[in-house]
């Protein structure tokens, strides 16, 4: 069976090639197959990756490489380039992680069956360099409800389980950059645009993680980088002002305050997402 999803993914030099390879076999091994992979090139990339993307375009008749002279970040990488997703909804996939084989059917059925609903994401199960080596399960709100809610503090969603309207994405303005949190200011646009949300309670992707990949988000820059869109959130009445200044000192103890080596404890229990 085959589906109106464009997947969207964006690759950079750091990127591992047999994790880019499992990543997009992932999505063609989907039981609900989408009908378009873009893949965003963000700058120069090693031979080998350069090599592994070109096998994979000469693969698949629907993967497509987008070759960008320099990198710009995920968001400035995407924010030109989404727009080649021309089909009526858009999953998000990153390039190290690994889709279930019936993600994409039970999101699509899901949004069948609720209209009225935007965007739908999943529960994720973490691991360490192979599937075998499972972490923690990043679980995320269900209802509209509890992902606003969870929002005026917190990512909401694991972003590469996202299955969304194409519609909705260009209402919010489309991909943008944000330090660190391009995926958490589009998903406040979108709030804002008039998107509606769910997340399903079952593990639909497994998201490699390391063991810095919880204190990498850390320092000024980033905290600084959060606490912009706190202040969107403020000014769009998302959260009052006690909220915004609560979360303002939170955010500033466990970015610039908390040493490093701590992170991974701070992360997992209180600032994640």
């Amino acid at each position: 069976m085959e589906e109106e999803i464009s997947v969207l993914m964006s690759v950079y030099k750091n990127d591992i090639p047999q994790n880019v390879k499992i990543a997009v076999d992932s999505v063609m091994n989907q039981t609900l197959k989408p009908k378009q992979i873009v893949m965003v090139v963000d700058g120069p990339v090693p031979d080998d990756l350069k090599d592994m993307l070109i096998s994979l375009e000469k693969e698949y008749d629907i993967y497509e490489n987008i070759w960008l002279k320099e990198n710009l970040g995920t968001g400035g990488a995407l924010e030109h380039n989404w727009e080649r997703c021309k089909y009526k909804y858009v999953a998000k996939m990153d390039s190290d992680d690994i889709s279930v084989p019936d993600r994409f059917e039970k999101q699509i059925k899901f949004l069948k069956e609720h209209p009225e609903i935007d965007v739908v994401g999943s529960n994720g199960q973490e691991f360490y360099s192979e599937i075998k080596n499972l972490a923690g399960i990043k679980k995320v709100p269900e209802t509209h409800e509890e992902i606003v809610k969870f929002m005026k503090g917190r990512s909401p969603f694991c972003n590469m389980s996202l299955m969304m309207k194409r519609e909705i994405i260009e209402k919010a303005g489309g991909f943008k950059p944000w330090f660190y949190a391009e995926d958490y200011y589009l998903y406040i646009r979108m709030y804002l645009a008039g998107a509606k949300f769910h997340n399903l309670q079952e593990n639909l992707v497994y998201i490699r993680i390391d063991k810095n990949t919880f204190s990498r988000r850390h320092g000024l820059k980033y905290y600084k980088s959060i606490k912009g869109l706190l202040k969107i959130m403020y000014k769009n009445h998302m959260i009052g002002f006690f909220r915004y200044t609560k979360e303002k000192i939170i955010r500033f103890v466990g970015h610039v305050m908390v040493p490093k080596k701590m992170k991974n404890f701070m992360w997992r229990k209180f600032l994640r997402g």
